[in-house]
């Protein structure tokens, strides 16, 4: 235990000056070996995840939301939507900071102990596509089941082939009621057919992530827009 290793003598001084009995000695160095690991494992957590991590919570600017998806927002946090297997669903245009809130939200769920991995949709597909093709499908699909939230990133915005959504269909089939997915997409439902191309595959992907979720909607303007503005010079008379 390394932490003990490394504390036992300065809390051993510390116990016999304030003379702490044996009990409270060996229970303040239990809990910093405790919070030692738990520190460590976090780190292995994020680093793992693929996040984006300069994309949290405290960067992101929670009054351009909506106060009822900041409310929303501040209920996720603790995570109990993913005890209860339900997906996180959000939708906006480009630039209304999609991709940053679920960051900052995973990155939360991970601080409280939850083991996510973050894909952009195209990498996802292509990564599946590569084990279809040399039959492992089965056994990445198996690999990816082991983290309790999957965080697919822009749905929709690069168009696949139908060999491609097949592979996808086929990851979310394969998580319905077993594990949380988190994704962002700034296409409408309505619009998801341009996604899978066939409307029963369409209508059977949004039945099984529709069924246990929550759905932010991004109504905002976007951010990179007003940032461009306030950063251009104003106009000579």
């Amino acid at each position: 235990m390394p932490t003990f290793r490394e504390c036992f003598e300065e809390l051993a001084r510390r116990a016999l000056q304030e003379t702490a009995s044996y009990e409270q000695y060996l229970l303040e160095l239990a809990e910093r070996e405790c919070q030692a690991r738990m520190t460590k494992r976090t780190e292995r957590l994020l680093r793992d995840s693929r996040l984006p991590l300069e994309k949290d919570l405290a960067s992101f600017d929670m009054a351009r939301l909506p106060t009822k998806v900041a409310r929303q927002v501040r209920t996720l946090l603790d995570g109990s939507f993913v005890e209860r297997r339900e997906n996180l669903l959000l939708f906006g245009k480009t630039g209304t900071g999609k991709t940053h809130l679920l960051s900052a939200i995973a990155q939360e769920l991970i601080r409280n102990g939850r083991k996510v991995v973050s894909w952009s949709c195209a990498l996802l597909v292509q990564e599946l596509l590569v084990a279809k093709r040399d039959l492992k499908l089965s056994r990445v699909l198996k690999r990816m089941s082991q983290c309790e939230v999957l965080l697919i990133d822009d749905i929709g915005y690069v168009q696949q082939s139908r060999e491609e959504m097949e592979v996808l269909f086929t990851l979310l089939a394969e998580r319905y009621e077993r594990g949380t997915v988190m994704l962002t997409s700034n296409l409408p439902f309505s619009k998801w057919e341009t996604i899978f191309k066939d409307p029963m595959t369409t209508a059977a992907a949004i039945d099984r992530l529709v069924h246990h979720s929550v759905i932010l909607e991004l109504n905002i303007p976007s951010y990179r827009l007003e940032a461009a503005k306030q950063a251009k010079p104003p106009e000579a008379a």
